[in-house]
């Protein structure tokens, strides 16, 4: 076929997540209040962290920016999905479609070397728990912060510019929420095996990568667990990294699922579930995961609450 004869698309629409009526103003609401909660709990850790003098350690310093991170992944698709069930015909133009792309593949390739950099600290703290302040100092933790947002920003540069310099030239309906790599991959009248390709090498090196340090880390943890002799000291102990363990089971899980399967197993029902257990649901539960599971957050969390009721009642 001619390219040069093609007419390209401006515009994408995006279907959403149904095209069942009676179900939109429902599934606005969910999401709604998934939205609201996904930002309070985020913005909650990070203020805690930012107060709490006893907090500011490399552990909670990372943590701190996965919950900047989630809270920028919401924002960025939360929204546009609230609108898609508000309307009959969600359109958005060919760049803005690009910068959503961008974006959000941006904030989840940093999410995953932030992932795999809490792993290291804790393998340091308690692998090597005389040597944890010489191996992760302020300095460390800064080199780990930027080079994840900078390995992110690499990995959306090559992601996004692979799949739109393909040739979209009709139809222009994403069955899907996001624009996203997969789908909009589908609708391409070019050859995309150069954009598979890529996909494959570049996104899997990063997140193979990624996987092996949290492998490695959690192996060597365990080996080191299970050399402590008094059960409460292991439970105490895998208790410091079982919040971690959890999100990073979830994260990983989806987007593995989501990405590195052959073209002829998608399934657009499959992969709008996946994608919304990354996109909204895991940003929501992190800040869950990491109060309920943690007990120095909790404590903190009481102490906390416990100074504005002494602080109310003495005003009162």
């Amino acid at each position: 076929m001619d390219q040069g004869n093609l007419t390209r698309v401006k515009e994408f629409i995006l279907l959403g997540l149904t095209d069942i009526q009676e179900l939109k103003t429902p599934l606005f609401w969910v999401f709604l209040m998934i939205f609201i909660l996904t930002l309070l709990g985020n913005l909650s850790i990070i203020t805690l962290i930012w107060i709490s003098s006893h907090l500011h350690t490399p552990m909670y310093f990372l943590l701190s920016n996965l919950s900047v991170l989630d809270l920028c992944y919401c924002s960025v698709i939360t929204p546009n999905m609230l609108a898609n069930f508000l309307v009959e015909r969600q359109s958005m133009s060919f760049s803005g479609c690009a910068v959503q792309m961008f974006i959000f593949v941006m904030l989840g390739s940093t999410e995953d070397f932030i992932l795999a950099s809490m792993a290291y600290d804790r393998y340091a703290a308690i692998c090597h728990p005389l040597h944890y302040s010489s191996m992760i100092t302020n300095k460390v933790c800064i080199y780990l912060v930027v080079g994840s947002y900078l390995g992110g920003l690499a990995n959306s540069l090559v992601q996004t510019t692979f799949t739109f310099t393909s040739t979209f030239c009709g139809p222009n309906q994403i069955s899907h929420f996001l624009c996203d790599i997969p789908p909009l991959l589908k609708l391409s009248c070019s050859d995309t095996t150069l954009n598979e390709v890529a996909l494959f090498i570049v996104a899997g090196a990063m997140v193979f990568g990624c996987l092996t340090v949290i492998l490695v880390s959690y192996l060597r943890i365990i080996l080191t667990i299970l050399k402590i002799r008094s059960s409460e000291g292991r439970r105490r102990t895998f208790s410091t990294c079982s919040s971690h363990f959890i999100c990073v089971t979830l994260f990983f899980g989806t987007v593995l699922f989501m990405y590195f399967r052959p073209s002829s197993k998608y399934a657009l029902d499959q992969d709008r579930v996946a994608s919304l257990c990354y996109t909204v649901m895991i940003p929501m539960l992190n800040p869950l995961i990491y109060s309920l599971r943690n007990q120095q957050v909790k404590m903190t969390i009481l102490q906390h609450l416990r100074k504005t009721c002494v602080l109310k009642s003495s005003i009162w």
